[in-house]
């Protein structure tokens, strides 16, 4: 291992857009019609896609009570539901069970598909003896999701925002992560796609790789690609068939 190398002993991963990613099925929208009673086109799909699973930001203006659900959605279940579905009548989604249905099929848990390298690199973490934590900032339970993949045995620790009670870039919920495996700071990576959520744990003093939140098809080697970057144990992951 290089002399500027980290000999990491806990890796923490962001879920959406870093794990797995929400993408929809072509039915999910496919009789949706926007106010003006036209049908919503592909680029309007993908737009809505992208704002219901966007890490940071406001998409849509909001009144104080909208923009309170908004901000505090990643805490409360309730407040999650409103806010998104206030996201979805204000970004041209007119019929209201049409909002309701795509939001559900958001919060599902089997709606989510794993990124190609997603299973391979836990176990490759696992088998090294690196302890694994997912931290995010979400209102409801992923455990199914990795369970669905046959994963969720590799994660020692599931961090989620509705379940501690502060959301990222708070460096509390990376201390409540670092606490709950036991890992120091200065020996943990954290991966995720944003900078500004997930980058917040350099502020604890954990290093920090970025991984773009592609569809699945256009980011087959994410996760390897930071394991490696980072020199994980010198070892590297296995390409396997991507």
């Amino acid at each position: 291992m290089s002399s500027d190398s980290i000999d990491f002993d806990a890796v923490l991963f962001d879920f959406s857009g870093t794990l797995f990613r929400l993408e929809e099925d072509a039915s999910w929208m496919a009789d949706f019609i926007n106010h003006k009673g036209e049908p919503i086109d592909v680029h309007h799909q993908a737009e809505l896609m992208r704002r219901m699973t966007a890490p940071v930001g406001q998409p849509v203006e909001m009144d104080a009570a909208e923009h309170y659900a908004w901000t505090h959605r990643d805490l409360d279940p309730r407040l999650h539901r409103k806010a998104f579905l206030t996201v979805l009548r204000k970004s041209g989604v007119a019929r209201e069970d049409q909002a309701v249905g795509l939001y559900e099929r958001s919060i599902n848990p089997r709606s989510w598909r794993a990124y190609p390298d997603t299973a391979e690199v836990l176990v490759s973490l696992k088998n090294r003896g690196i302890k694994i934590g997912v931290l995010s900032n979400i209102a409801f339970d992923i455990r199914p999701t990795f369970a669905d993949i046959g994963v969720k045995h590799l994660v020692d620790e599931f961090v989620l925002s509705f379940e501690v009670g502060v959301v990222k870039p708070d460096p509390k919920i990376f201390e409540y992560a670092l606490d709950a495996l036991d890992a120091d700071p200065s020996r943990t990576l954290m991966i995720g796609d944003s900078e500004e959520a997930d980058g917040a744990a350099r502020k604890v003093g954990c290093t920090f790789a970025l991984v773009e939140p592609l569809p699945l098809a256009e980011r087959t080697s994410g996760l390897r690609d930071a394991i490696e970057r980072n020199k994980i144990r010198e070892n590297t992951i296995p390409r396997g068939d991507s």
